[in-house]
């Protein structure tokens, strides 16, 4: 049973709060500030002078014992329908009368009265306990004086419910207003604080301050508790089971049930944008690479292996800022290396400060200079790096890059990391001095979303047609992103981060070269991602490769969404062969979301966003361990284990261990066989859902602890 008590001043809502908490969970309701406005009306109806001098505590004292312990008095406890009988007549109504509420405080100021009340409120709230009772044992909610403290100390959740007296005394004018008899808080609080403290917080007890909260706030706010409460029970009523069995360390910790709540920063920093520029092979990838000090952009010795414009955040001397790796520009091209060319050109524009990357050993050329001619009309300020300038006898080959009237060229090699700090230190004092900051380093709080799939699936098209704009290079060439790219994309009214990757191949250990970096980085934008959408061509029959790459992220323990592009080249009879398909070859997850789409007309792409919140909402779905426990007692008595070798396994205790993905363990007597396993899960799915997330179950078979 879950007792409830919550106290606090008149004015506040207690009642009505209580009365719809109550109701929500089923419990019982008990008013023990009816009882005392009871007391006062029998008191007042046997004759008694509450207006006197001094008042006959004593005889007082009498009458409201015999009210309560001769049978006069009866307290209903349904909180649809409340009431207070004096000898089976509903006196509900009068106890609020003005005559009333002025004469209550007289009469539980007196301390024995209040100690015959207490006796009362312990004996109703103890009933409950009972199968018989209104609440079949389920709890009561009790609200009044003396509740969290005197009469129920040791209930499940305790709430001092307070609020400003300016707000009290407004809430008990409009009850006025409404006919229910109203008096002056001040007045009463006066008179209470004698004998009791509800002001503030005794020790374990939760102050809720509803002043500037509505009545459906303040409700949510007190179910919360109680549904904490209710788990806990519940949690410690199935942990029970696994007493007298043997349990490590690790045991112990999963049945603590501690659990980390993702806690992540909710925007991101504003900070200044460098693009980093240059023809084919002069190194900007391997420069971008030691900037960032890690190896993040795929790096060849073959011209045009980067062909997205690709943003990292970057720091440097205590200053952030956006770095973008960009293609190779050259002039007069067409197919892929144009379209290459105008995503760096789009990346000038977009940022603050422009490096600009020659090659030393090549010397200055004529598509050198073109590209200073394209700057200078973008209006940059230009850092130049002349780079592969390896040792100080080489830094002749600078001299002749003065030309370019760009300023001073600096001899980096950025192989090696050779004057980077020099370049960096100058790049940064150009970006100080530029007009504005455009770049937001990646918030931390944006859902990682990475698009996966073979080659030419349409990963990119796809990406273009959500961002509404030309983001990454698309070409009918199969391969053609290289780096993984980051996009931050607004989706009914939610930012996003979009992370295109590459194709991944069939044979990974056969690639060699960019081909074989950009599988590497693309199975670490999956494992950097919470969601995967995962494309298929839906015109082109699947392959292993496609379900290769659905493995891939499925054994990431990510969200998944399926998404079957070029569906509009579809006709009737490859749809149903699709659909075949979907009951054999997609048996793993059928789990997952499905979404029927054109990448390239933008049909149907407007589902997306539904399906990705119900996978990410199932991937971070956690069950309380009460009513796991609970649902899966049913499933065993249902469905038990079958019978290996005259012995049967059971269920013990399971717990949530974590989430992203939901990860579940199982304490039991025995191996729970792989079927058996994959019956729970799909049991676990039709009661809780998790559309879109992977499921893991483990178990950890316990003996009985020897004597």
């Amino acid at each position: 049973m879950i007792r409830v008590a919550i106290d606090g001043p008149a004015g506040v809502g207690k009642s009505s709060t209580s009365r719809a908490l109550a109701r929500h969970f089923g419990f019982a309701y008990l008013d023990t500030g009816a009882m005392y406005r009871a007391s006062a009306w029998w008191c007042l109806n046997r004759g008694i002078d509450l207006d006197a001098p001094e008042l006959d505590e004593r005889l007082i004292t009498e009458t409201v014992g015999e009210f309560f312990t001769d049978g006069h008095a009866d307290i209903t406890v349904d909180p649809d329908d409340p009431k207070v009988l004096a000898d089976g007549r509903d006196i509900s109504d009068e106890i609020r009368s003005a005559q009333v509420s002025s004469h209550v405080s007289k009469v539980s100021g007196i301390i024995p009265v209040r100690h015959i009340l207490i006796a009362a409120q312990r004996a109703y709230i103890a009933r409950e306990a009972a199968a018989d009772s209104f609440s079949q044992g389920r709890g009561i909610v009790a609200e009044g004086r003396d509740i969290t403290t005197v009469v129920e100390p040791d209930a499940e959740v305790r709430v001092l419910l307070t609020a400003r007296e300016e707000v009290r005394q407004a809430r008990r004018s409009g009850q006025a207003a409404q006919g229910v008899g109203a008096d002056d808080i001040a007045k009463r609080d006066r008179a209470d604080s004698q004998v009791t403290s509800f002001m503030t917080a005794a020790d374990g007890v939760i102050t809720l301050d509803n002043s500037d909260l509505t009545f459906e706030q303040t409700l949510e706010q007190l179910i919360h508790l109680v549904d904490e409460a209710v788990e806990e029970q519940e949690y410690r009523e199935y942990a029970a089971n696994l007493e007298g069995y043997e349990l490590d360390d690790e045991d112990r910790e999963l049945i603590a049930g501690d659990y980390d709540e993702h806690d992540e920063e909710a925007r991101g920093q504003r900070v200044g944008v460098i693009a980093v520029v240059g023809r084919p092979n002069v190194g900007k990838s391997t420069l971008v690479n030691r900037i960032l000090g890690r190896r993040a952009a795929v790096v060849e010795d073959t011209p045009g292996v980067t062909r997205d414009r690709v943003s990292y955040d970057a720091e440097w001397a205590g200053t952030d800022f956006k770095l973008v790796d960009t293609g190779g520009w050259e002039a007069d091209v067409e197919g892929i290396a144009s379209a290459i060319a105008s995503q760096a050109q789009i990346a000038v524009q977009l940022s603050d400060a422009v490096i600009l990357v020659v090659d030393g050993q090549v010397g200055m050329t004529d598509t050198d200079e073109r590209i200073v001619g394209m700057l200078r009309s973008a209006g940059k300020p230009v850092t130049l790096a002349v780079n592969k300038v390896d040792d100080a006898q080489s830094e002749y080959l600078t001299a002749e890059f003065w030309k370019l009237g760009l300023g001073e060229p600096h001899g980096i090699s950025a192989m090696h990391g050779r004057g980077v700090g020099d370049l960096l230190d100058a790049a940064i004092d150009s970006l100080e001095s530029a007009d504005q900051t455009s770049g937001f380093l990646t918030p931390a709080h944006l859902r990682r979303v990475a698009l996966v799939g073979r080659p030419n699936v349409g990963k990119s098209s796809l990406l273009n047609q959500l961002a509404h704009a030309e983001r990454s290079v698309v070409n009918d060439l199969a391969g053609t992103t290289r780096d993984p790219v980051d996009e931050i994309i607004a989706l009914d009214g939610q930012d996003w981060l979009f992370i295109d990757t590459a194709g991944i191949k069939r044979r990974q250990h056969k690639l060699s070269g960019a081909e074989y970096y950009s599988s590497l980085r693309t199975q670490a934008a999956i494992e950097r991602a919470e969601l995967a959408l995962v494309l298929f061509d839906a015109s082109q029959p699947i392959a292993d490769q496609d379900l290769k790459v659905m493995s891939q992220a499925v054994d990431a323990g990510r969200a998944i969404v399926l998404v079957f592009n070029k569906w509009d080249l579809m006709d009737d009879f490859s749809r149903q062969r699709l659909e075949r398909l979907w009951n054999t070859e997609f048996d793993r997850v059928t789990w997952a979301e499905r979404v029927n789409l054109s990448a390239k007309t933008g049909w149907h792409t407007n589902r997306l966003t539904r399906a990705m919140r119900t996978a990410l909402d199932s991937w971070d779905k956690r069950i309380p361990t009460g009513k796991l426990n609970a649902f899966l007692g049913r499933v065993q008595a249902a469905h038990p284990h079958p019978l290996r070798g005259g012995k049967q396994p059971r269920i013990l205790f399971a717990t949530q261990a974590s989430t992203r993905p939901p990860r579940f363990v199982i304490f039991a007597t025995g191996f729970l066989e792989h079927g058996y396993r994959r019956y729970l899960e799909r049991q676990l799915r039709e009661e809780f859902g998790f559309e879109g997330s992977p499921i893991q179950i483990s178990v950890k078979i316990r003996e009985k602890r020897r004597r």
